[in-house]
């Protein structure tokens, strides 16, 4: 959300690249009872009101009994202040729901401090598409006009103030539309770097469901979890390409 209040939802871009993110961070309540339970989330837009978020989520699953079960953990979470269900979706328009699905729409509300949008947003990640949660995991979508150097260091910038881990899946060229994905950049890894890369692609850690968690792999190549996770940021770094230089040749 933005400082003034306005609406956390996608804005158009014209150039630059759009990135395909999974993140995770703490204190969110999102990931919590997405984690908690089978059922799942959509977030269409967001607002800052008063020094508290107010989002318009969708949670579904596909029985009415894990909805409930998510709406339940949702109220009973330490990090929501208010929980509102909305009577009908047509009734506050152009909110995305799954179809085929149980469904219920809400309105969450908590601390701005617990979000991490406000740090994507100021570095100049600007959403494309609704946020997806599932099984403790962000799913988001951003568009930035930035260098592929100074992004990743914005990334590495939102790791580090939000404790967060943020993996890039994906990169399309908003211009060309082209896109690239992890394997390209295998050959610029050392040893170690594309054996934990291609462990974690064989094993499914970049499947959906995902298939084994970070601490699983981290625990088979015998490294601490962070270490693993450091391994795949610059695998993240590789595939964001080298940093531009000026015309002196300097960096």
């Amino acid at each position: 959300m933005d400082a003034d209040g306005s609406e956390m939802t996608a804005a158009p871009s014209s150039g630059g690249l759009q990135l395909t993110l999974e993140l995770e961070h703490p204190d969110c309540w999102m990931r919590e009872v997405t984690a908690a339970t089978s059922a799942r989330l959509l977030v269409n837009a967001a607002y800052l009101v008063d020094r508290k978020v107010k989002a318009h989520v969708v949670a579904y699953a596909e029985s009415a009994a894990a909805v409930e079960s998510l709406v339940a953990a949702t109220r009973a979470s330490d990090h929501t202040y208010a929980v509102t269900e909305m009577d009908t979706r047509r009734s506050f328009g152009g909110i995305s729901a799954p179809v085929n699905k149980a469904t219920r729409t809400l309105l969450v509300e908590y601390g701005p401090e617990e979000s991490i949008h406000d740090a994507l947003v100021s570095h100049g990640f600007m959403n494309q598409e609704p946020i997806r949660i599932r099984d403790g995991t962000e799913y988001w979508t951003v568009a930035i006009d930035e260098s592929r150097a100074t992004i990743q260091e914005k990334l590495d910038a939102v790791c580090a103030e939000k404790d967060a881990t943020i993996t890039v899946t994906q990169i399309t060229s908003a211009t060309t539309g082209s896109r690239e994905s992890e394997g390209l950049a295998v050959r610029q890894l050392s040893d170690k770097q594309r054996e934990v890369f291609e462990l974690a692609r064989n094993r499914g850690y970049y499947d959906y469901p995902r298939a084994v968690s970070g601490s699983e792999l981290a625990d088979e190549l015998g490294i601490a979890k962070t270490t693993f996770h450091e391994h795949l940021r610059k695998v993240e770094a590789a595939l964001l390409g080298p940093r531009d230089t000026d015309r002196d040749g300097r960096q």
